[in-house]
Protein backbone atom coordinates (compact mmCIF):
# COMPACT_ATOMS: atom_id res chain seq x y z
CA UNK A 1 0.00 0.00 0.00
CA UNK A 2 1.75 3.64 -1.06
CA UNK A 3 1.48 6.01 1.37
CA UNK A 4 0.76 10.10 1.33
CA UNK A 5 4.00 11.08 2.61
CA UNK A 6 3.44 12.88 5.81
CA UNK A 7 5.43 16.10 7.63
CA UNK A 8 5.97 17.04 11.19
CA UNK A 9 5.75 20.70 12.06
CA UNK A 10 6.89 20.73 15.76
CA UNK A 11 6.54 24.53 17.61
CA UNK A 12 8.43 25.60 20.98
CA UNK A 13 6.31 28.47 22.54
CA UNK A 14 5.95 30.07 25.79
CA UNK A 15 4.45 27.43 27.59
CA UNK A 16 4.36 24.62 25.72
CA UNK A 17 5.62 22.33 22.69
CA UNK A 18 3.67 21.11 20.07
CA UNK A 19 3.87 19.05 17.50
CA UNK A 20 1.63 18.80 14.24
CA UNK A 21 1.27 15.98 12.00
CA UNK A 22 -0.01 17.32 8.10
CA UNK A 23 -0.39 15.76 4.74
CA UNK A 24 1.12 17.15 1.78
CA UNK A 25 -2.11 19.27 1.09
CA UNK A 26 -1.78 20.93 4.30
CA UNK A 27 -4.18 19.01 6.31
CA UNK A 28 -3.42 18.48 9.66
CA UNK A 29 -4.17 14.55 10.94
CA UNK A 30 -2.67 14.75 14.81
CA UNK A 31 -1.74 16.77 17.65
CA UNK A 32 -0.13 17.10 20.90
CA UNK A 33 1.13 18.96 23.12
CA UNK A 34 3.18 19.08 26.42
CA UNK A 35 3.93 21.75 29.05
CA UNK A 36 7.43 23.31 29.17
CA UNK A 37 8.90 24.30 32.97
CA UNK A 38 9.64 28.49 33.55
CA UNK A 39 11.61 29.88 35.95
CA UNK A 40 10.87 33.61 37.06
CA UNK A 41 14.31 34.15 39.72
CA UNK A 42 13.74 38.08 39.87
CA UNK A 43 11.11 40.52 38.31
CA UNK A 44 11.85 40.76 34.10
CA UNK A 45 13.77 37.63 34.77
CA UNK A 46 12.36 34.48 32.76
CA UNK A 47 14.06 31.22 32.63
CA UNK A 48 13.68 27.86 30.55
CA UNK A 49 15.69 24.87 29.85
CA UNK A 50 16.63 23.34 26.80
CA UNK A 51 16.90 19.53 28.20
CA UNK A 52 13.15 20.00 29.59
CA UNK A 53 12.08 21.36 26.09
CA UNK A 54 13.28 18.88 23.54
CA UNK A 55 12.18 16.21 26.06
CA UNK A 56 8.85 17.70 25.90
CA UNK A 57 9.43 17.86 22.13
CA UNK A 58 9.90 14.14 22.01
CA UNK A 59 6.78 13.23 24.04
CA UNK A 60 4.77 15.15 21.86
CA UNK A 61 5.92 13.82 18.91
CA UNK A 62 5.38 10.86 20.03
CA UNK A 63 1.75 11.57 21.03
CA UNK A 64 0.94 13.01 17.79
CA UNK A 65 1.92 10.44 15.36
CA UNK A 66 -0.22 7.61 17.61
CA UNK A 67 -3.50 10.07 17.60
CA UNK A 68 -2.95 10.21 13.65
CA UNK A 69 -1.83 6.54 13.30
CA UNK A 70 0.63 6.53 10.84
CA UNK A 71 4.08 4.84 10.85
CA UNK A 72 7.30 6.90 11.48
CA UNK A 73 8.37 5.18 8.09
CA UNK A 74 5.54 7.45 6.66
CA UNK A 75 7.01 10.65 7.68
CA UNK A 76 9.45 12.11 4.86
CA UNK A 77 10.24 15.71 6.81
CA UNK A 78 10.00 17.73 9.82
CA UNK A 79 10.09 21.50 10.45
CA UNK A 80 10.69 23.34 13.59
CA UNK A 81 9.57 26.86 15.06
CA UNK A 82 10.74 28.59 18.03
CA UNK A 83 10.31 31.39 20.20
CA UNK A 84 13.06 33.82 19.70
CA UNK A 85 15.00 32.82 23.30
CA UNK A 86 18.37 32.61 24.17
CA UNK A 87 20.36 29.30 24.22
CA UNK A 88 23.71 28.43 25.87
CA UNK A 89 25.77 25.60 25.20
CA UNK A 90 29.25 24.44 26.56
CA UNK A 91 31.81 22.29 24.87
CA UNK A 92 29.87 19.14 25.47
CA UNK A 93 26.56 20.08 24.52
CA UNK A 94 25.84 20.48 28.01
CA UNK A 95 23.75 23.57 29.08
CA UNK A 96 25.49 26.29 31.02
CA UNK A 97 23.21 28.65 33.23
CA UNK A 98 22.36 31.91 32.36
CA UNK A 99 20.48 32.39 35.57
CA UNK A 100 21.15 34.23 38.81
CA UNK A 101 20.61 31.26 40.47
CA UNK A 102 23.57 29.19 38.90
CA UNK A 103 21.45 26.23 38.10
CA UNK A 104 22.86 25.10 34.59
CA UNK A 105 19.06 23.61 34.11
CA UNK A 106 17.62 27.01 33.25
CA UNK A 107 20.28 27.61 29.90
CA UNK A 108 17.61 29.67 28.43
CA UNK A 109 16.54 33.67 28.93
CA UNK A 110 13.07 33.55 27.32
CA UNK A 111 12.39 35.87 24.68
CA UNK A 112 9.91 38.46 27.04
CA UNK A 113 12.87 38.34 29.34
CA UNK A 114 13.49 41.97 30.24
CA UNK A 115 16.83 42.16 32.16
CA UNK A 116 18.75 43.09 29.09
CA UNK A 117 17.01 47.04 28.89
CA UNK A 118 20.08 48.75 30.04
CA UNK A 119 21.94 46.96 27.76
CA UNK A 120 19.68 47.84 25.20
CA UNK A 121 19.94 51.53 26.09
CA UNK A 122 23.63 51.27 25.55
CA UNK A 123 23.63 49.75 22.31
CA UNK A 124 21.07 52.12 21.07
CA UNK A 125 23.16 54.83 22.11
CA UNK A 126 25.96 53.85 19.91
CA UNK A 127 23.71 54.55 16.71
CA UNK A 128 25.54 52.05 14.55
CA UNK A 129 23.78 51.49 11.05
CA UNK A 130 22.94 47.94 12.01
CA UNK A 131 20.13 49.11 13.86
CA UNK A 132 18.79 50.50 10.77
CA UNK A 133 17.35 47.00 10.32
CA UNK A 134 15.83 46.81 13.43
CA UNK A 135 13.56 49.60 13.06
CA UNK A 136 16.28 51.87 14.54
CA UNK A 137 15.68 50.89 17.80
CA UNK A 138 17.18 47.52 19.50
CA UNK A 139 14.79 45.27 21.78
CA UNK A 140 16.05 43.72 24.78
CA UNK A 141 13.91 40.96 24.06
CA UNK A 142 16.82 40.46 20.46
CA UNK A 143 19.71 38.59 21.10
CA UNK A 144 23.04 40.74 21.25
CA UNK A 145 21.21 42.95 24.71
CA UNK A 146 21.01 39.44 25.78
CA UNK A 147 24.47 38.51 25.05
CA UNK A 148 25.54 41.50 26.48
CA UNK A 149 24.17 40.73 29.60
CA UNK A 150 25.44 37.22 29.93
CA UNK A 151 29.31 38.79 29.54
CA UNK A 152 28.68 41.56 32.21
CA UNK A 153 27.21 40.06 35.14
CA UNK A 154 27.72 36.43 34.14
CA UNK A 155 31.54 36.24 32.79
CA UNK A 156 32.64 32.42 34.16
CA UNK A 157 29.46 31.57 32.35
CA UNK A 158 30.72 33.29 29.12
CA UNK A 159 33.96 31.87 28.83
CA UNK A 160 32.55 28.67 29.31
CA UNK A 161 30.27 28.60 26.62
CA UNK A 162 31.06 27.60 23.44
CA UNK A 163 27.94 27.86 21.51
CA UNK A 164 24.65 30.46 21.85
CA UNK A 165 21.87 29.47 19.80
CA UNK A 166 18.14 31.13 19.39
CA UNK A 167 15.98 28.33 20.15
CA UNK A 168 14.78 27.23 16.86
CA UNK A 169 18.31 26.81 15.94
CA UNK A 170 19.27 25.04 18.77
CA UNK A 171 16.17 22.44 17.95
CA UNK A 172 17.75 21.64 14.46
CA UNK A 173 21.28 21.43 16.18
CA UNK A 174 19.62 18.76 18.86
CA UNK A 175 17.74 16.86 15.96
CA UNK A 176 20.56 16.87 13.34
CA UNK A 177 24.21 17.28 15.51
CA UNK A 178 24.70 20.00 12.50
CA UNK A 179 25.66 23.50 13.73
CA UNK A 180 23.36 25.38 11.12
CA UNK A 181 21.52 28.54 11.82
CA UNK A 182 18.75 30.25 10.16
CA UNK A 183 18.72 33.33 8.17
CA UNK A 184 15.51 33.91 9.83
CA UNK A 185 16.71 34.08 13.33
CA UNK A 186 20.46 35.31 12.88
CA UNK A 187 18.31 38.44 10.45
CA UNK A 188 15.52 39.42 12.64
CA UNK A 189 17.20 38.91 16.39
CA UNK A 190 20.84 38.85 15.96
CA UNK A 191 21.50 41.77 13.52
CA UNK A 192 22.19 39.64 11.04
CA UNK A 193 22.40 41.72 7.59
CA UNK A 194 20.39 38.75 5.55
CA UNK A 195 21.11 41.02 2.22
CA UNK A 196 24.76 40.31 2.47
CA UNK A 197 24.55 36.22 2.26
CA UNK A 198 24.60 33.55 3.96
CA UNK A 199 27.01 31.61 5.46
CA UNK A 200 28.66 34.27 8.18
CA UNK A 201 28.82 36.93 5.38
CA UNK A 202 26.00 39.18 6.71
CA UNK A 203 28.03 39.90 10.19
CA UNK A 204 29.12 42.69 10.97
CA UNK A 205 32.41 42.86 12.89
CA UNK A 206 32.26 46.79 13.73
CA UNK A 207 28.79 46.49 15.27
CA UNK A 208 29.80 43.73 17.79
CA UNK A 209 32.95 45.83 18.24
CA UNK A 210 31.13 48.89 19.22
CA UNK A 211 28.76 47.21 21.62
CA UNK A 212 31.27 45.86 23.53
CA UNK A 213 30.91 42.41 21.93
CA UNK A 214 34.43 42.36 19.99
CA UNK A 215 35.54 38.63 21.06
CA UNK A 216 32.47 37.37 19.25
CA UNK A 217 33.63 38.79 16.29
CA UNK A 218 37.39 38.09 16.66
CA UNK A 219 36.72 34.29 16.95
CA UNK A 220 34.86 34.56 13.47
CA UNK A 221 31.67 34.47 15.02
CA UNK A 222 32.13 31.36 15.64
CA UNK A 223 29.89 31.20 18.95
CA UNK A 224 27.04 32.00 17.33
CA UNK A 225 27.22 30.49 14.03
CA UNK A 226 29.12 30.64 11.01
CA UNK A 227 26.28 29.25 8.87
CA UNK A 228 23.64 30.49 7.64
CA UNK A 229 20.94 28.88 5.54
CA UNK A 230 18.18 30.02 4.22
CA UNK A 231 14.54 28.25 5.87
CA UNK A 232 13.08 25.21 4.76
CA UNK A 233 16.85 24.15 2.84
CA UNK A 234 17.69 20.21 4.47
CA UNK A 235 20.57 20.01 7.43
CA UNK A 236 23.05 17.78 6.67
CA UNK A 237 21.83 14.28 6.71
CA UNK A 238 18.82 14.71 8.37
CA UNK A 239 17.69 13.33 11.97
CA UNK A 240 21.22 12.04 13.79
CA UNK A 241 20.69 8.26 15.02
CA UNK A 242 20.03 9.85 19.08
CA UNK A 243 17.69 12.21 17.77
CA UNK A 244 15.65 9.73 15.58
CA UNK A 245 15.51 7.47 18.76
CA UNK A 246 14.25 10.08 20.87
CA UNK A 247 11.26 11.00 18.79
CA UNK A 248 10.79 8.07 17.70
CA UNK A 249 11.42 8.71 14.27
CA UNK A 250 13.57 7.68 11.08
CA UNK A 251 17.32 8.46 11.42
CA UNK A 252 17.93 10.68 8.05
CA UNK A 253 14.83 12.13 8.15
CA UNK A 254 15.14 15.34 6.34
CA UNK A 255 15.04 18.69 8.58
CA UNK A 256 14.61 22.24 7.34
CA UNK A 257 16.41 25.46 8.45
CA UNK A 258 14.02 26.64 11.37
CA UNK A 259 12.03 29.77 11.35
CA UNK A 260 11.01 31.78 14.36
CA UNK A 261 7.43 30.73 15.86
CA UNK A 262 5.42 33.78 14.38
CA UNK A 263 7.11 33.79 11.14
CA UNK A 264 5.68 29.94 11.00
CA UNK A 265 2.12 31.28 11.71
CA UNK A 266 2.94 33.35 8.07
CA UNK A 267 4.01 29.95 6.03
CA UNK A 268 1.03 28.86 7.82
CA UNK A 269 -1.40 31.61 6.27
CA UNK A 270 -0.19 34.31 3.52
CA UNK A 271 -0.32 31.79 1.03
CA UNK A 272 -3.91 31.42 0.90
CA UNK A 273 -6.17 31.39 -2.24
CA UNK A 274 -8.65 34.22 -1.32
CA UNK A 275 -11.53 35.11 -3.74
CA UNK A 276 -10.00 32.45 -6.17
CA UNK A 277 -7.25 33.83 -6.62
CA UNK A 278 -3.63 32.11 -5.93
CA UNK A 279 -1.19 34.02 -4.07
CA UNK A 280 1.67 35.46 -5.84
CA UNK A 281 4.70 37.78 -4.54
CA UNK A 282 2.72 40.87 -5.50
CA UNK A 283 -0.29 40.45 -4.01
CA UNK A 284 1.36 39.24 -0.97
CA UNK A 285 2.23 42.74 -0.35
CA UNK A 286 -1.48 43.54 0.85
CA UNK A 287 -1.37 40.86 3.12
CA UNK A 288 -0.97 40.97 6.57
CA UNK A 289 -0.20 37.98 9.23
CA UNK A 290 -0.95 38.70 12.53
CA UNK A 291 -0.19 35.76 14.34
CA UNK A 292 -1.20 36.33 18.81
CA UNK A 293 -0.97 34.22 21.77
CA UNK A 294 0.87 35.72 25.06
CA UNK A 295 1.95 38.57 22.85
CA UNK A 296 0.96 39.48 18.73
CA UNK A 297 3.41 39.58 16.13
CA UNK A 298 2.08 41.61 12.90
CA UNK A 299 4.29 40.37 9.46
CA UNK A 300 4.69 41.49 6.27
CA UNK A 301 6.34 41.25 3.42
CA UNK A 302 7.72 43.45 0.19
CA UNK A 303 10.48 43.52 -2.84
CA UNK A 304 11.84 46.35 -1.26
CA UNK A 305 13.30 47.20 1.77
CA UNK A 306 11.17 49.80 3.86
CA UNK A 307 12.34 51.71 7.01
CA UNK A 308 10.14 52.67 9.46
CA UNK A 309 11.04 53.81 13.04
CA UNK A 310 9.80 51.34 15.55
CA UNK A 311 8.61 48.55 13.06
CA UNK A 312 11.83 45.79 13.50
CA UNK A 313 13.52 45.00 9.88
CA UNK A 314 13.31 45.37 7.06
CA UNK A 315 14.97 41.62 7.22
CA UNK A 316 16.16 40.20 3.78
CA UNK A 317 14.49 36.31 2.96
CA UNK A 318 14.09 36.12 7.08
CA UNK A 319 10.37 34.59 6.36
CA UNK A 320 9.38 34.04 2.55
CA UNK A 321 12.97 33.79 0.87
CA UNK A 322 13.75 36.68 -1.68
CA UNK A 323 10.95 38.91 0.38
CA UNK A 324 11.73 41.95 2.81
CA UNK A 325 9.79 41.28 5.77
CA UNK A 326 8.71 43.87 8.59
CA UNK A 327 7.88 42.67 11.86
CA UNK A 328 5.96 44.80 13.93
CA UNK A 329 4.77 43.30 17.51
CA UNK A 330 3.25 43.77 20.78
CA UNK A 331 4.83 42.51 24.01
CA UNK A 332 1.83 41.92 25.86
CA UNK A 333 -1.66 40.54 24.01
CA UNK A 334 -2.91 37.62 25.36
CA UNK A 335 -1.31 38.20 28.78
CA UNK A 336 -2.87 41.83 28.80
CA UNK A 337 -6.32 40.53 28.72
CA UNK A 338 -5.85 37.36 31.13
CA UNK A 339 -4.39 40.06 33.42
CA UNK A 340 -7.38 42.44 33.59
CA UNK A 341 -9.28 39.06 33.14
CA UNK A 342 -7.81 37.51 36.54
CA UNK A 343 -6.64 40.01 38.56
CA UNK A 344 -10.25 41.32 38.65
CA UNK A 345 -12.06 40.90 42.26
CA UNK A 346 -15.10 39.24 40.17
CA UNK A 347 -13.09 37.03 38.41
CA UNK A 348 -12.81 33.68 40.74
CA UNK A 349 -16.46 33.71 41.15
CA UNK A 350 -17.00 33.73 37.22
CA UNK A 351 -14.53 31.01 36.66
CA UNK A 352 -16.13 28.95 39.45
CA UNK A 353 -19.21 29.38 37.27
CA UNK A 354 -17.57 28.89 33.88
CA UNK A 355 -15.99 25.71 35.28
CA UNK A 356 -19.74 24.44 36.47
CA UNK A 357 -21.12 25.29 32.60
CA UNK A 358 -18.65 23.72 30.96
CA UNK A 359 -17.30 27.02 29.48
CA UNK A 360 -14.59 29.33 29.12
CA UNK A 361 -14.44 32.70 31.39
CA UNK A 362 -14.49 34.39 27.80
CA UNK A 363 -17.29 33.11 26.71
CA UNK A 364 -18.87 33.67 29.73
CA UNK A 365 -17.71 37.91 29.33
CA UNK A 366 -19.05 37.50 25.92
CA UNK A 367 -22.56 36.86 26.42
CA UNK A 368 -22.57 39.47 29.61
CA UNK A 369 -21.25 42.05 27.15
CA UNK A 370 -24.19 41.17 24.54
CA UNK A 371 -26.80 41.17 27.66
CA UNK A 372 -25.16 45.03 28.82
CA UNK A 373 -25.11 46.05 25.49
CA UNK A 374 -29.25 45.37 25.06
CA UNK A 375 -30.08 46.18 28.59
CA UNK A 376 -28.65 49.74 28.19
CA UNK A 377 -29.95 50.07 24.24
CA UNK A 378 -26.48 50.69 22.71
CA UNK A 379 -26.52 49.58 19.11
CA UNK A 380 -23.48 47.65 19.12
CA UNK A 381 -21.52 46.31 22.35
CA UNK A 382 -18.29 48.10 21.71
CA UNK A 383 -20.02 51.52 23.07
CA UNK A 384 -20.00 49.65 26.55
CA UNK A 385 -16.67 51.72 26.98
CA UNK A 386 -17.83 54.75 25.93
CA UNK A 387 -15.98 56.01 29.70
CA UNK A 388 -13.59 53.19 30.03
CA UNK A 389 -10.09 53.76 28.57
CA UNK A 390 -6.97 51.49 28.46
CA UNK A 391 -3.54 52.16 26.86
CA UNK A 392 -2.12 48.55 26.69
CA UNK A 393 1.58 48.98 27.53
CA UNK A 394 1.37 47.11 30.94
CA UNK A 395 4.78 45.38 29.50
CA UNK A 396 6.07 48.01 27.36
CA UNK A 397 5.91 48.67 23.76
CA UNK A 398 7.21 46.70 20.82
CA UNK A 399 6.27 48.35 18.27
CA UNK A 400 5.85 50.86 16.95
CA UNK A 401 7.08 53.04 20.12
CA UNK A 402 9.90 50.64 20.34
CA UNK A 403 10.13 51.79 24.48
CA UNK A 404 10.14 48.52 26.99
CA UNK A 405 9.60 51.38 29.58
CA UNK A 406 5.98 52.10 29.02
CA UNK A 407 3.23 51.28 31.04
CA UNK A 408 -0.01 51.01 30.96
CA UNK A 409 -3.28 53.49 31.82
CA UNK A 410 -6.72 53.07 32.99
CA UNK A 411 -8.80 55.67 32.52
CA UNK A 412 -12.61 55.61 34.04
CA UNK A 413 -12.58 53.49 36.94
CA UNK A 414 -15.46 53.51 39.37
CA UNK A 415 -15.91 52.01 43.29
CA UNK A 416 -17.85 49.06 41.97
CA UNK A 417 -16.21 45.66 41.05
CA UNK A 418 -19.38 43.55 39.88
CA UNK A 419 -19.00 41.22 37.09
CA UNK A 420 -20.45 43.63 34.88
CA UNK A 421 -17.76 45.79 35.19
CA UNK A 422 -15.07 43.07 34.68
CA UNK A 423 -16.95 42.49 31.17
CA UNK A 424 -16.15 45.86 30.31
CA UNK A 425 -12.48 46.40 31.27
CA UNK A 426 -12.29 43.17 29.25
CA UNK A 427 -13.70 44.27 26.21
CA UNK A 428 -12.03 47.74 26.96
CA UNK A 429 -8.68 45.77 26.69
CA UNK A 430 -9.31 44.18 23.58
CA UNK A 431 -10.23 46.99 22.08
CA UNK A 432 -6.51 48.99 23.29
CA UNK A 433 -4.88 45.70 22.01
CA UNK A 434 -6.57 46.28 18.54
CA UNK A 435 -5.92 50.06 18.39
CA UNK A 436 -2.27 48.91 19.05
CA UNK A 437 -2.67 46.80 15.92
CA UNK A 438 -4.41 49.88 14.16
CA UNK A 439 -1.64 52.06 15.19
CA UNK A 440 1.49 49.28 13.65
CA UNK A 441 -0.88 49.14 10.57
CA UNK A 442 -0.83 52.95 10.00
CA UNK A 443 3.04 52.82 10.27
CA UNK A 444 3.77 50.11 7.59
CA UNK A 445 0.94 51.62 5.02
CA UNK A 446 2.17 55.45 5.18
CA UNK A 447 6.07 53.66 4.29
CA UNK A 448 4.72 52.30 1.50
CA UNK A 449 2.80 48.53 2.38
CA UNK A 450 -0.46 48.52 0.74
CA UNK A 451 -2.10 46.24 3.81
CA UNK A 452 -5.93 45.32 3.32
CA UNK A 453 -6.70 41.99 4.57
CA UNK A 454 -5.45 40.71 7.82
CA UNK A 455 -5.01 36.52 8.19
CA UNK A 456 -5.21 35.86 11.71
CA UNK A 457 -4.04 33.04 13.82
CA UNK A 458 -3.43 32.42 17.38
CA UNK A 459 -5.42 31.70 20.57
CA UNK A 460 -7.30 35.45 20.47
CA UNK A 461 -9.12 34.29 16.84
CA UNK A 462 -10.94 31.70 18.40
CA UNK A 463 -12.97 34.71 20.52
CA UNK A 464 -15.59 36.10 18.46
CA UNK A 465 -14.99 39.37 20.23
CA UNK A 466 -11.75 39.92 19.75
CA UNK A 467 -11.82 39.38 15.93
CA UNK A 468 -14.84 41.78 15.77
CA UNK A 469 -12.88 44.19 17.66
CA UNK A 470 -10.02 43.98 15.43
CA UNK A 471 -11.55 43.95 11.88
CA UNK A 472 -14.00 47.24 13.12
CA UNK A 473 -11.12 49.08 14.79
CA UNK A 474 -8.25 48.44 11.57
CA UNK A 475 -11.40 48.63 8.95
CA UNK A 476 -9.51 45.82 7.50
CA UNK A 477 -11.17 41.74 6.52
CA UNK A 478 -9.84 39.43 8.93
CA UNK A 479 -9.37 36.23 7.26
CA UNK A 480 -8.68 32.99 9.29
CA UNK A 481 -6.98 29.93 8.02
CA UNK A 482 -8.58 26.69 7.18
CA UNK A 483 -6.18 25.28 9.20
CA UNK A 484 -6.27 27.10 12.59
CA UNK A 485 -2.78 25.54 14.21
CA UNK A 486 -1.22 27.52 11.42
CA UNK A 487 2.77 27.86 13.17
CA UNK A 488 2.43 24.35 13.40
CA UNK A 489 1.61 24.03 9.41
CA UNK A 490 3.96 26.73 9.27
CA UNK A 491 6.77 24.81 10.60
CA UNK A 492 5.77 21.39 8.49
CA UNK A 493 6.20 23.90 5.44
CA UNK A 494 9.68 23.67 6.05
CA UNK A 495 9.74 19.74 6.32
CA UNK A 496 8.00 19.58 3.34
CA UNK A 497 10.81 22.00 1.93
CA UNK A 498 13.65 20.07 3.11
CA UNK A 499 11.84 16.51 1.64
CA UNK A 500 11.89 18.38 -1.35
CA UNK A 501 7.95 17.64 -1.93
CA UNK A 502 7.85 21.38 -2.98
CA UNK A 503 10.99 23.11 -4.84
CA UNK A 504 10.67 26.25 -3.15
CA UNK A 505 8.75 27.84 0.54
CA UNK A 506 5.69 29.84 -1.67
CA UNK A 507 5.34 26.74 -3.88
CA UNK A 508 4.96 25.26 -0.65
CA UNK A 509 2.92 27.47 0.83
CA UNK A 510 0.26 27.42 -1.92
CA UNK A 511 -0.68 24.08 -2.10
CA UNK A 512 -0.76 23.65 2.16
CA UNK A 513 -2.35 27.14 2.69
CA UNK A 514 -6.08 27.28 2.65
CA UNK A 515 -8.33 30.60 3.36
CA UNK A 516 -11.30 29.96 6.24
CA UNK A 517 -14.15 31.96 6.95
CA UNK A 518 -13.68 35.84 6.67
CA UNK A 519 -14.75 38.68 9.26
CA UNK A 520 -15.80 41.95 7.84
CA UNK A 521 -15.13 45.69 9.43
CA UNK A 522 -18.55 47.07 10.51
CA UNK A 523 -18.82 50.93 9.11
CA UNK A 524 -21.16 54.01 9.66
CA UNK A 525 -21.68 54.52 13.31
CA UNK A 526 -19.00 52.11 14.36
CA UNK A 527 -16.55 52.80 12.88
CA UNK A 528 -16.48 56.54 13.99
CA UNK A 529 -17.02 55.19 17.69
CA UNK A 530 -13.56 53.75 17.14
CA UNK A 531 -12.32 57.02 15.59
CA UNK A 532 -13.00 58.64 18.77
CA UNK A 533 -11.51 56.17 20.88
CA UNK A 534 -8.59 55.59 18.72
CA UNK A 535 -7.73 59.56 19.78
CA UNK A 536 -8.29 59.03 22.91
CA UNK A 537 -5.50 55.55 22.93
CA UNK A 538 -2.78 58.33 21.59
CA UNK A 539 -3.65 60.67 24.00
CA UNK A 540 -3.21 58.46 26.75
CA UNK A 541 -0.12 57.67 25.67
CA UNK A 542 0.36 61.56 25.20
CA UNK A 543 -0.40 62.29 29.25
CA UNK A 544 1.19 59.38 30.53
CA UNK A 545 4.99 60.83 29.17
CA UNK A 546 4.05 63.90 30.32
CA UNK A 547 3.23 62.27 33.97
CA UNK A 548 6.68 61.43 33.59
CA UNK A 549 8.34 64.11 32.64
CA UNK A 550 6.53 65.67 35.71
CA UNK A 551 8.17 63.34 38.05
CA UNK A 552 11.49 63.34 36.33
CA UNK A 553 11.92 67.09 37.82
CA UNK A 554 11.85 66.11 41.27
Amino acid sequence: MNHSPYFIGIDVGTGSARAGIFTAKGRMLGQASQPIKMWKPEPDFVEQSSEDIWKACCTAVGSAIRQAGIKASDVAGLGFDATCSLVALDATDRPVSLSPSGKDEQNVIVWMDHRAIPEADAINATKHPVLRYVGGVISPEMETPKLLWVKKHLPAAWKRIARFFDLPDFLTYRATGDDTRSLCSTTCKWTYLGHRGIDGAGWDASYFKAVGLGDLAAEGFKRIGNRVRPMGEAIGRGLSETAAQELGLKAGTPVGVSIIDAHAGGLGMLGATIGGRKVTEKSLETRLAVIGGTSSCHMAVSSKPRFIHGIWGPYFSSMIPGLWLAEGGQSATGALIDHVIYSHAAAAALQTEAKAKSKTIYELLNARLEVLAQHEGHGHPAQLTNDLHIQPDFHGNRSPRANPTLRGVVAGLTLSATADDLARQYLAAIQAVAYGTRHILEEMNQKGHAIKTLLACGGGTKNPVFLREHADITGCSIVLPKEPEAVLLGAAVLGAVASRQYPSVLAAMNAMNEAGSVIEPTKGLVAKYHERKYLIFHHLHRHFLSYRKIMATG
